[in-house]
């Protein structure tokens, strides 16, 4: 199939190239538009308490509201604050009312409630129109409006005005992530540019990557993801766009550098331009396609998760690898075929000499000569960095990791944990209902409030709860000693749950909601989704692998080198940043990150290698001299594309914040662990060791099922049915 796709792209190269752009053009001017989701609720199903609470509230108290904003008032000496503060906080807070600001729903004045135990602080809470919060840009738009006209009407008076809520952590994060996305986009171009121009020693051959992935794949993949997340329903996540661009170049480099490898090889084996180009999609067409396959299911599969991030990450990430794929297989042969080898070559002029690869003609040896010990070896560095991951502890504190200490909502976030409990920012509600209907007994409250104050972690329960109109919800204020995103919080969310379901007064239930209740509910959620998500996408891949192979042995212990390669990467990420680097945990997202990116693409060097083992096998030659050939001519290539995918996420290193910093040196360890450690030695010593029965049922080591018999692929036009020397495929 693949040699008569690469022959039709020969013959209609410029009516391929013709398609693809007209495509391109035609689906970013019809897709709609999309806006990214921020509400951590809108993420999990309805079935979870938190978001069950969240429904009760605003049926029972339409009024009442979780604040969006906090304005944060203190004297500019650090003094408690005096009567004459006072006057001026009102003052401000009713000149903040009457500016009418768009979306600003209500502002609580200063009260004895929102003043902090030494008196140096106040708050006042502020509701912001809910739909503006699905829209990151106008969210953070509304607290800079905020943040401008407080701080014009608090100069000249002794209080200080500051803003934080979710609100102005918005503005921030945006300021401090616009810059980021702008430089890792432009750091990983540079990085595909110069360092496929330096293996080849060209220009042009490192602007073909870009041209095919940025410039074509990428707005394609866009518009084409558009039109799924609306069709389907499906959430966006602000992370999408910096993670996006690195896929697309990665996934489309690393397919560039599987054809282009062919390609000069098939040059220098005497076919002409035409010939080359149709040979190399012959042949590397299959192992792509597979690896985009493996990649896919992989990211796919993450539409049966629990939270609405991965559902809409997942789909997304597969349909540009699919289109990166579809243009790797066509477009970059088409562009191949029209340009003279010279011109993509230039201005090298060794490119046809075939090198010796002593490196990796070396590394061939070794293998070849003791594959027991080299197994050892690099299994043994799985294994030991795998241990690392016992200490993984996950955290939800994604403003904190996100953003630079010195933003101001930082900096209020700060204040308020000294100043106030550090659970007063967020405090948590238990609802109280009837279930028969009937008016709630107001007797009863005391009590129940006092049981709830005694859940180890709590600070405050407040004893006097809001009831709802109709007098059948009650709603209980808990305040909690710790900060809402902490993990402490979420403990002390599982024993308050515990003790609100099993104090309830007799004909009633209760609901407990807030936002740490809805971190304990992702933390749920997440569990599920590595119970269903990862077997799911484990077999689908073992099944792809097998029917790559036509094996069902070699797909065992390929996944099993992926499933050491995730356990290593998360282990080693553990020591160098909880361990060394004395964090508390890393960001709870983080062990499904490293399946999308270290255990799905990753997958892709492992199929190049075993691709290559496979096809030298059929050449005649037996286990170890496979392995051998096959670190020879494949390594280069797995080096080559690893290096630059794990380049690339190293930028998001360059971020300035610790989240950014965790995934960037996650994905680029583990990338390099798939590369030069699982697909470079792990996976060829295995092999070597097992011999023919890798490939059982199969003939894969059958030279009588080689090229031009059997079940392998036909001679393509120019070769005469005469197989390649050896060494020189």
């Amino acid at each position: 199939m693949f040699h008569r796709l690469g022959q039709f792209v020969v013959r209609r190269a410029w009516w391929v190239i013709a398609a693809w752009v007209v495509a391109m053009v035609a689906i970013v001017a019809t897709a709609p538009k999309i806006t990214a989701q921020t509400d951590e609720a809108s993420f999990l199903p309805k079935h979870y308490e938190s978001i069950q609470a969240a429904a009760l509230q605003e049926q029972a108290f339409p009024a009442s509201f979780t604040p969006s904003a906090l304005a944060l008032f203190e004297r500019n000496d650090g003094g408690a604050l005096n009567e004459g503060d006072k006057a001026a906080m009102a003052k401000i807070v009713q000149g903040l009312t009457d500016k009418k600001i768009e979306a600003v729903e209500k502002i609580i004045p200063v009260g004895e409630q929102t003043t902090s135990k030494d008196g140096k602080y106040a708050l006042a809470p502020i509701a912001i129109d809910k739909t503006k919060q699905q829209d990151p840009k106008a969210f953070g738009d509304v607290a800079k409006h905020l943040r401008e006209e407080g701080k014009a009407l608090s100069a000249g008076t002794d209080v200080k005005f500051q803003l934080g809520g979710a609100a102005a952590q918005s503005l921030d994060q945006q300021d401090a992530s616009g810059s980021a996305d702008a430089l890792i986009g432009l750091a990983t171009i540079v990085l595909v540019a110069i360092i496929v121009g330096i293996i080849f020693r060209s220009i042009l051959a490192g602007l073909l990557p870009l041209l095919v992935s940025l410039v074509v794949a990428m707005p394609t993949s866009n518009g084409l993801i558009n039109y799924a997340t609306k069709a389907f329903g499906l959430e966006s996540t602000p992370i999408l766009s910096a993670i996006l661009i690195v896929v697309v170049l990665g996934v489309g480099t690393d397919y560039f550098l599987f054809l282009a490898f062919r390609y000069r090889e098939r040059l220098r084996a005497g076919d002409d331009r035409k010939e080359a180009v149709a040979n190399a999609v012959g042949r590397v067409g299959e192992a792509i396609a597979s690896a985009a396959g493996a990649v896919t299911v992989a990211f796919a599969v993450l539409i049966l998760s629990s939270l609405g991030m991965f559902k809409a990450l997942g789909p997304a990430l597969a349909i540009a690898v699919v289109v990166t794929a579809f243009a790797s297989l066509t477009l970059a042969p088409a562009l191949l075929a029209v340009i003279p080898a010279r011109a993509v070559f230039w201005p090298g002029k060794k490119w046809m000499r075939e090198p010796n690869d002593a490196r990796f003609a070396a590394l061939g040896r070794m293998v070849q000569k003791r594959p027991a010990v080299v197994a050892l070896a690099s299994g043994g560095v799985l294994l030991a960095l795998s241990v690392g991951a016992l200490g993984y502890n996950g955290t939800f504190d994604l403003a904190g990791s996100s953003m630079p200490k010195e933003k101001e909502s930082m900096v209020v976030q700060d204040k308020m944990i000294h100043g106030f409990s550090a659970g007063a920012a967020d405090p948590t509600h238990v609802f109280l209902t009837s279930t028969s209907g009937a008016k709630l007994d107001p007797g009863a409250f005391d009590s129940y409030a006092a049981k709830l104050g005694e859940v180890s972690g709590v600070a405050q329960a407040a004893p006097k709860p809001q009831l709802s109109a109709d007098g059948v919800t009650a709603d209980f204020t808990v305040m909690l000693k710790d900060k809402p995103d902490s993990n402490e919080a979420i403990a002390t969310l599982t024993r308050l749950r515990e003790a609100a379901h099993g104090q309830v007064p007799a004909g009633t239930e209760a609901k407990v909601g807030g936002l740490t209740a809805i971190y304990k509910d992702i933390n749920l959620a997440m569990t599920h989704d590595y119970k269903l998500v990862f077997p799911i996408a484990g077999l689908l891949i073992l099944l792809i692998l097998g029917l790559q192979l036509r094996s069902v042995v070699a797909p065992w212990y390929l996944m099993a080198s992926v499933g050491l390669g995730f356990t290593a990467t998360l282990g080693a990420t553990t020591l160098l940043f909880q361990n060394l680097g004395g964090e508390t945990g890393l960001m709870f997202m983080l062990p499904i990150l490293i399946y999308l990116f270290v255990v799905a693409i990753g997958t892709d060097y492992n199929i190049l290698i075993i691709a290559r083992l496979r096809e030298e096998a059929r050449e005649g030659r037996n286990p170890r001299e496979a392995a051998r050939e096959a670190l020879r001519h494949g390594g280069p290539t797995v080096a080559a594309a690893g290096f630059i995918l794990a380049a690339s996420f190293a930028t998001f290193m360059l971020a300035g914040n610790i989240f950014m910093l965790e995934f960037g040196f996650a994905m680029a360890f583990g990338i390099i662990l798939a590369a030069f450690v699982m697909a470079m030695f792990f996976t060829p010593a295995l092999t070597a060791l097992i011999g023919n029965k890798a490939w059982w049922p199969g003939h894969g080591a059958d030279p009588g099922h080689g090229h031009g018999h059997g079940e392998g692929p036909a001679p393509l036009p120019g070769t005469h049915g005469v197989p390649e020397p050896a060494g020189r495929h």
